[in-house]
């Protein structure tokens, strides 16, 4: 606490330039920096920070940016030492620092990682979570960093502290200090008081929270009295510093738009046409009224298959409820993107929040379903679908935060991949939930892992036999009495 108001100047907080204000990052700092993916990212104060001779810096921040933008900029000159994110995505700068021992991960859920920050700069050092219970992220397994020029990791995440309250298993998080805090909001006052724009929420603020010192980017910066009282969302007593931003890019990482053509599932032949099938199933489990959460793939194209009088609300961990189709061209937002990075439009009725809030009403149950893809399905409703340890180190971003909360977990997957089983006795890939799964979709058939007695053939797809299921399947399963074919009309 007192390391914030020792480092307070008491005097104007305003910078003339992004450079001046963070002229004082020294090599060896720990920097929150605000954004997901490209929105919402302080740009400016990146761009600076850039440009000074630091080495050794650990960077905390839910994903590092694109080629040539935003916080890969760091990574590109061999800035940082350690990146704690909960998704690193299609970044090739941080597989080839990782993967050849050149960088150091701490890979964290996305709602641990947001409430971590948030409960640093609140004083309290550490939390209990239900999220990543019994997973790598839990039992100190995995890969911290690699040995140079080797696949042989050098040293692994720490076992953590678990306890049962309640009957159910919690895992011990310690909370987020870092030396300084970079956010960008839309608009400021001089005394430090920050409004954000749209889903530019985001980190920002639980960023602004766990620095010591935080520096603020705007871009639009006014007088005290400017701004109204109840519309502010960080309060000047978090901030430090402020500068107007001297230019924006606001880069798009995924724009997408509706352009009025009919939407097309990926794939050609007969995979698009068993896709279309797994996702028009999946679409018959959403129900009008229900708060819903659609993670990436397959799933985030079910709302085109709803009939036209089913209202859902569509939940995104970045800050959204109630999120509508791609914009039309021209009226691209890049401050309003769903959890995909994709640009989006608000229905009316919609609510824009940070991302610690979201993850409180994940955690919390307040969502009726959650649809997620899968890489692997094991016959006790284990998950695994967020890394292939030394070829696919994406992250898990939300997706164990999803199936750790009561909300109802619905599973799409291929049955197959190239002739590979993926519904196992159990999962050979890092799982990112035990017995989360309660029902799986697959163009062969429908299974119920909640019926007594345990995983059920509940629907089988047309023209699909029992026994062609059971040659793709390692595990065995139980066939519904009152089987039923998968019907998408």
């Amino acid at each position: 606490m007192w390391s914030r108001i020792s480092n307070r100047v008491f005097s104007s907080k305003v910078f003339k330039s992004s450079k001046d204000a963070v002229a004082d990052i020294f090599s060896g700092s720990s920097i929150a920096v605000g954004g997901f993916g490209n929105c919402g990212i302080p740009e400016n104060l990146i761009d600076e920070t850039s440009d000074l001779d630091l080495e050794n810096l650990t960077l905390v921040t839910n994903n590092c940016g694109i080629e040539g933008y935003g916080l890969n900029v760091l990574l590109a000159r061999r800035q940082v030492k350690r990146l704690i994110s909960s998704y690193v995505g299609e970044n090739e700068n941080f597989d080839k620092q990782y993967l050849s021992g050149d960088l150091e991960l701490e890979i964290v859920p996305q709602g641990t990682l947001a409430e971590k920050m948030r409960a640093g700069g609140a004083g309290i050092p550490a939390f209990y979570t239900a999220t990543g219970v019994g997973t790598i992220i839990s039992e100190g397994e995995f890969p911290i960093k690699f040995k140079k020029g080797t696949n042989e990791p050098e040293f692994y995440s720490e076992k953590k502290e678990t306890r049962n309250i309640d009957g159910r298993d919690y895992v011990l998080e310690k909370s987020i200090r870092t030396d300084f805090a970079l956010v960008k909001a839309w608009k400021g006052d001089t005394l430090g008081n920050l409004v954000y724009r749209g889903s530019a929420q985001n980190f920002n603020p639980m960023a602004a929270m766990a620095g010591k010192i935080t520096i603020a980017e705007v871009e639009n910066l006014v007088e005290p009295g400017e701004l109204d009282p109840a519309e502010i969302h960080t309060p000047s007593v978090y901030v430090n510093r402020i500068v107007k931003g001297e230019k924006y890019t606001k880069k798009i990482e995924r724009l997408t738009l509706n352009t009025g053509e009919e939407l097309q599932v990926p794939g050609k032949g007969e995979i698009k046409a068993l896709r279309e099938i797994i996702i028009k199933r999946a679409a018959k489990e959403l129900k009008s009224g229900m708060y819903v959460n659609l993670g990436t793939g397959m799933p985030t194209l079910i709302p085109n298959f709803l009939p036209p009088d089913t209202k859902i609300y569509l939940q995104s961990e970045n800050g959204i409820i109630g999120f509508g189709p791609y914009p039309k061209p021209g009226f691209e937002d890049p401050d309003l993107i769903n959890s995909g990075k994709e640009t989006v439009t608000l229905n009316s009725g919609a609510a824009l929040f940070h991302s610690a809030e979201s993850f409180a009403m994940i955690r919390g149950g307040n969502l009726q379903l959650s649809i997620l893809g899968a890489l692997q399905v094991s016959k006790y409703g284990d998950l695994a679908n967020w890394i292939i340890p030394g070829k696919m180190v994406k992250g898990m971003a939300g997706a164990m935060d999803l199936v750790s909360s009561p909300t109802r977990c619905v599973v799409t997957m291929e049955h197959t991949a190239k002739n590979t089983l993926k519904l196992l006795n159990k999962c050979n890939l890092p799982i990112t939930g035990k017995g989360v799964v309660s029902l799986l979709i697959t163009e062969l058939g429908v299974f119920d892992f909640k019926r007594e007695g345990g995983i059920t053939l509940i629907e089988i797809g047309k023209g699909t036999t029992i026994d062609q299921i059971k040659k793709v399947t390692e595990c065995g399963f139980l066939i519904a009495s009152d089987l039923k074919q998968i019907d998408v009309d």
